[in-house]
């Protein structure tokens, strides 16, 4: 990996590459975040793609998260776009850095009758202080955009770490 980060250089992608091969690694995988972060369960989610700038998860259609018409309520795939973000951010920022979400500017472009396959990618050279806008995209399981927009984060440096006396 030229400019990217090597897997053995991030606890989060050092993770995911540990469990990947496993049977259930990829659920395996996404538990342990949600023990992290517990709300991220409510979604079910599965991480089903993990390299830097770019993660994907898995939401399967089930009940729990029907709208009153029988497809996926928008605020589940909101969920599940939060949840690759915030992964594909902390197996990518750069280790002087830090993040936090500002805000969501989302469209609704078709149903979501299906699986949902949330996406989320920044390019590498956009890790800087300041904001980022990170593309988020869901697809149903025929490849059809039903969500697209960005998450914006704030990125600042980290706090110098006050010395050992």
């Amino acid at each position: 990996m030229s400019d990217a980060k090597s897997h053995h250089d991030n606890y989060v992608l050092r993770l995911y590459h540990k469990l990947k091969s496993k049977p259930l690694g990829g659920w395996l995988f996404s538990r342990a975040l949600a023990a992290k972060a517990p709300y991220f369960k409510t979604v079910g989610a599965t991480i089903t793609a993990l390299e830097p700038n770019r993660c994907e998860c898995i939401i399967k259609k089930r009940r729990a998260v029907e709208n009153h018409i029988g497809t996926m309520h928008v605020i589940a795939i909101c969920n599940g776009l939060e949840l690759s973000m915030g992964v594909m951010a902390e197996a990518s920022i750069p280790k002087h850095l830090r993040w936090i979400p500002k805000g969501m500017s989302l469209d609704y472009t078709a149903k979501a009758g299906s699986d949902i396959r949330c996406v989320a990618r920044v390019k590498p050279e956009d890790w800087k202080p300041g904001d980022l806008d990170v593309e988020v995209v869901a697809y149903d399981d025929q490849d059809i955009e039903v969500v697209r927009g960005r998450i914006r984060l704030w990125v600042s440096e980290k706090p110098a770490r006050a010395k050992a006396a």
